[in-house]
């Protein structure tokens, strides 16, 4: 993915990366964008539930490039498989990243994480 990409999809979240975020060595910490691509597919997640949701797996999570301080950090969430009460979302991660060519449009992570569907109890429902 390159600044000359064009993507017209709506982010499920969209924020900045900033300076207490980061990890030793500077880039932005994996947790924290652990913790947006959780929070991405949460709300996808609830939206297609009509309701309440809890994450049950992470069924995979692949970190392609780091992440900067100052980058505009959008998380793309799509519903890829609804079961009897759980739900499959697939989340990628999308930075824009001043460069000397302008802004960067670069691919830095994505993951699959499955949501179970939760009634007043916090048990599960179906979807």
């Amino acid at each position: 993915m390159n600044d000359s990409d064009a993507d017209d999809r709506q982010p499920a979240l969209r924020l900045v990366a900033s300076p207490q975020d980061t990890n030793a060595a500077g880039d932005i910490f994996g947790g924290w964008i652990m913790a947006q691509v959780d929070v991405a597919g949460s709300i996808a997640a609830y939206r297609r539930a009509g309701g309440r949701v809890a994450t049950v797996a992470v069924d995979s999570l692949q970190f392609h490039q780091p992440v900067l301080v100052g980058d505009l950090v959008s998380c793309y969430a799509e519903v890829m498989k609804v079961g009897t009460t759980s739900i499959t979302v697939h989340v990628e991660v999308v930075v824009e990243r001043d460069s000397r060519a302008g802004i960067a449009r670069l691919k830095v992570t994505e993951a699959n994480l499955v949501y179970v569907a939760l009634d007043d109890d916090g048990k599960p429902r179906p979807v």
